[in-house]
């Protein structure tokens, strides 16, 4: 089947899926639960012909770490289906709700996206967490995964094709997507697809923003910074940079860049060099970073750089107006953090860091949809348009205005017959 056929097939669906019943959703999602659980031993084999593969292509520990789909995060998979299903519809919700003139009723209401195409990483668990947002949202999608996740992405397609039509889904909401070319060719789809999410690099993103007329909702590299700054609780700082740098290192929301106030870099620096040895950190730092501990010197490519491994960069600030300067500058507008008693240096970080998370005394790593609640996430938006962060069930619902009248005409308030009230209403659309 060509890749215009299944956007075609997943267009026709998604117009049905956009009315279906909550309850019918949450059927399909439990259905998909359950059988990822019945065919955890497929799902495991297929990723263990991925893993073996990818080996012997000599993929990086960082990329096979995220491959890996063993039992627990097939069981956190299905914790996420499990807290989405009981998350509220977000379709069909009242946003506004206006009077225009007596018995002439606006209704601005909540409505899926469409059709979204959806390019993310080698990490099977993104397919399941993608697809079941797709479908409470009541979207139809076209994924395209890694190469090296193929073997666990194709059973994982076929996974939830089968359990949502057992649930009395629209035949043909999911597709997947297998080459490149199957990407090129999806970026002139406009007639199918409404929006296109990339998963990658700034470089990947931009090359999908130049080479297609479809939205495009961009997640771009995880350049996320920590900075201590002088009035932090030092024990606290050494805690939270432990847990943003090395709890898991191959993720977008792990903390690259450490930036410390020199007033507190000559205690803190050497208390973060040891514990950061004990976890085979490499730490490389600027000149200032350098008189206070042993580091290779950071270059000006280390500031932009995504590791996504056991590395850390890190620069002693003047203030917090340099490391806010800092930050603006290197970072990618996903996640930064300050570690701060002050609440007044606290709101002056988070007012001025132009990121879509900023943080006042926690972990980078909280930026994440299934810890904020929303169930799970299609990925973390750096853009400023539509959606921002973590995108969630409500980043993939747009609105509709539904106008109710009783037979009016523009005419009668183009002579002034009539004059238009605009009174605000609180009141739900409802035609039942």
């Amino acid at each position: 089947m060509s890749i215009q056929e299944k956007a075609a097939l997943a267009k026709k669906a998604s117009i049905q899926l956009a009315a279906a019943p909550v309850a019918v959703k949450n059927q399909a999602l439990s259905e998909i639960a359950r059988s990822l659980s019945e065919r955890q031993a497929e799902i495991i084999q297929a990723n263990t012909i991925d893993l073996a593969r990818s080996k012997e292509e000599q993929l990086a520990m960082p990329l096979l770490k995220r491959l890996n789909f063993d039992q627990s995060k097939i069981n956190e998979v299905i914790s996420g289906i499990n807290s989405l299903i009981q998350l509220p519809d977000p379709v069909g919700t009242t946003l506004a709700a206006t009077e225009l003139d007596d018995g002439l009723e606006l209704y601005k209401v909540s409505c899926p996206i469409g059709v979204i195409g959806v390019i993310f990483e080698s990490r099977p668990d993104a397919l399941v967490q993608i697809s079941t947002l797709a479908l409470k949202s009541g979207n139809a999608v076209l994924l395209k995964g890694g190469s090296e996740a193929r073997e666990a992405n194709r059973i994982l397609a076929e996974i939830i094709r089968e359990a949502t039509a057992q649930a009395g889904i629209p035949a043909g909401w999911i597709q997947l997507l297998e080459t490149r070319d199957d990407v090129k060719e999806m970026l002139k789809l406009d007639q199918y697809l409404d929006l296109i999410v990339p998963r990658g690099s700034n470089e990947f993103v931009r090359y999908i923003m130049e080479n297609t007329s479809i939205a495009v909702l961009g997640h771009a590299d995880g350049i996320c910074h920590c900075y201590v700054d002088a009035a932090a609780d030092l024990k606290m700082a050494l805690e939270l940079v432990i847990d943003a740098k090395t709890q898991y290192v191959a993720v977008c929301n792990a903390t690259e860049t450490l930036l410390v106030h020199r007033d507190i870099a000559p205690q803190f620096l050497p208390q973060l060099k040891a514990e950061m040895d004990l976890r085979q950190v490499e730490l490389v730092g600027c000149a200032e970073t350098q008189k206070i501990i042993e580091v290779g010197l950071a270059t000006e490519e280390d500031w932009r750089t995504e590791y996504l491994d056991y590395k850390l960069s890190i620069k002693v600030v003047n203030s917090l107006q340099e490391a806010i300067d800092h930050i603006n500058t290197y970072g990618s507008r996903h996640t930064d953090a300050i570690i701060t008693k002050s609440q007044e240096n606290a709101a002056e970080f988070m007012n001025l860091v132009d990121s879509g998370n900023v943080f006042w005394n926690c972990s980078t790593r909280f930026s994440d949809g299934f810890r904020y609640g929303f169930g799970a996430e299609v990925g973390i938006s750096t853009s400023k348009i539509h959606a921002r962060g973590p995108v969630g069930l409500d980043g993939l619902v747009i609105y509709k205005y539904k106008l109710i009248g009783q037979g009016q005409v523009v005419a009668d308030y183009v002579n002034k017959t009539k004059t238009f009230k605009h009174v605000k209403l609180d009141k739900e659309f409802c035609l039942k």
